[in-house]
Formats: structure tokens, sequence, C-alpha cells
């Protein structure tokens, strides 16, 4: 059940043919991202539930994009070191030892502000297993043409926390659905999905112009030029993402699921359990008390 202060019911954003409903209930997440024309409704993320108002989503998971805060991807055996400290975390789901994507997403979040295009939420971690206590924030903005969402992370505690963020939005796709965006490396991955080696981005990896759909992807790729294009087939519009200075990407395109997922993200999967010597190279930060660490991500929507 939703906390007392937390919205149980849909925020709904408007402007122009542009339509997004929030789920802040449903860990901070946007339940659909709508594309409205001529009496069609397009989705440009994979929209929650049996209806438009994505009242059938009962996770995160169901819905269109979700929070990654305050580390994005998975921590190998939900165990890594800190400057002395050993922090051990329970695995997240029942088939994944690994902690997966961090908190945001598993709890409510509270409605701050809104109006006709625009919404902020918010929800504070109280020192546990994480034993750092930090508050995150979301703010979206719809506009005709596009959806801006600002995500952002305060290290409430009065020791130093490390920090990465994420979105992690899903699309539909059909075999005519492209992928183009420009990246330098990728990590294969073992079968809990955790990195192994990093190869350059080719062939298989190759994310300059391609099919998306059914690709069988589960990879994080860096060197990200941070903007992509998707294009679906037909009269629809193609949807474009941004997001300046976040160098990584991750891809997940499962076969037969009808969706993918293009996630802007602040640092590699598993840089949790590298030494911190190497954690600004794979994207992590360390916040001291009172920093803040924020993402920045536009969807731009654009003619076919």
């Amino acid at each position: 059940m939703p906390e007392a202060g937390v919205a149980a019911t849909r925020v709904i954003l408007t402007a122009g043919p542009l339509r997004v409903v929030l789920a802040p209930e449903l860990g901070g997440s946007i339940a659909r991202f709508d594309w409205l024309e001529d009496g069609a409704c397009r989705p440009l993320m994979r929209g929650a539930g049996p209806d438009e108002s994505g009242s059938g989503a009962v996770s995160a998971l169901d819905c269109g994009c979700f929070p990654l805060v305050p580390f994005a991807n998975r921590i190998r055996g939900g165990r890594f070191e800190f400057r002395g400290e050993t922090i051990r975390l329970s695995p997240t789901i029942a088939h994944d030892p690994s902690p997966l994507h961090g908190h945001g997403w598993r709890v409510p979040w509270e409605l701050v502000r809104r109006d006709a295009a625009s919404a902020e939420l918010r929800f504070r971690h109280e020192p546990g297993e994480w034993p750092w206590a930090y508050e995150a924030r979301q703010t979206f903005t719809l506009a005709a043409d596009r959806l801006d969402v600002v995500l952002a992370c305060t290290n409430l505690d009065e020791r130093p926390m490390p920090c990465g963020l994420g979105l992690h939005p899903f699309h539909p796709c059909d075999p005519d659905t492209r992928l183009a965006t420009r990246v330098e490396g990728v990590w294969t991955v073992d079968a809990s999905v955790l990195p192994l080696a990093h190869l350059p981005a080719e062939g298989r990896y190759d994310l300059s112009d391609r099919a998306i759909c059914d690709q069988n992807l589960d990879n994080g790729f860096d060197g990200w030029s941070g903007t992509a294009l998707i294009r679906w087939g037909g009269a629809g519009p193609a949807l474009r993402l941004t997001s300046p200075g976040t160098g990584f990407l991750q891809v997940y395109a499962p076969p037969g699921r009808g969706l993918f997922a293009v996630e802007p993200v602040q640092h590699a999967n598993g840089a949790l359990n590298a030494p911190e010597a190497q954690w600004a190279d794979l994207g992590l930060a360390v916040l001291g008390p009172g920093e803040t660490r924020s993402l920045h991500a536009r969807w731009v929507v654009e003619p076919a």
C-alpha cells in the first residue's frame, strides 16, 4: 500500500499531441508516454495496463519508464567494499541474486507539485542495508514535442556515499523498429548478466543503425555520444533521446517480448564491484555530505 502522503492515483500531463501518465506509488514511474493524433494513440514508451490510464500496472516493471537510484544495474553477489566497510545488500528480485537498480523503483514517491504539463516527485531513503540517508527527486516537464526528465540524488548522510543514476524506459517494437546511436565499447555478460570482457562495439553490438526488436541484447556500452534515435515503421513519429554528459548506455532487447530498453546511465554495470580507484572511469561518483548528482534526459518527438 502507498505510504501516507503518497499519491495513489495517476498524474496525467498533457501538451499538444503528447500525454504522460505518472504512477508515483509505483516507484515514481512513467506509466505511459503517448502520442495522440486524429483519434489514434501511439505509445512512445511501453504503455502500462490494459487501458490508456495505465491503471492495470502493479509494479514499476509494468510501466513505461522507472528511475535507477542510487545505482544502476547490478552489484555482483550483493556485496562491495567502500573505504574499509563491506556493504551487503539483499537480492531485489527472486530469480536474481544480484541487487538490481537501487531503491527508487521499488518504493512509493511523494507528489510534491504538479500543473498541466509538469510535476515533481521525491522520496527519502533512511539508512539500512544501504547505510546512507539520501533524498531523490524527479521533475517531469512536457512540451508539445518533448519530454524532459531530471533525476537527482542528494546525500543527506554525514559520510561520503557512492552514487550513480539512470533511467529505464521501455519502448514497443516490431521488425521495423530501428535504433541508431554511437557507442565505442561494449561489455559482454555472463549468465548472471554481469560484465565479462570489454570489446569494441562491432558486429552484433553495432548500434549505428540496426533493427532492435528481438535482438537478445542485455549489455552495457561506453563511449556513448549522448544521443539515440528510435524509428518505427509507418507514418508515426520518431523519438530522439538526448542525455548530455551521460557516457554510458544500457540496451535491453529480449527475444519474444515486443519491447526494448535504451537506458541512459551514469556508470557501467557492476561498477561498484570494482576498486574505488576505477570508479571515476566507470562513471561512479562519491557524494560528500549535502552534495547532489543529477541526470537529465530528453525525449524529442520528431516527424517520421
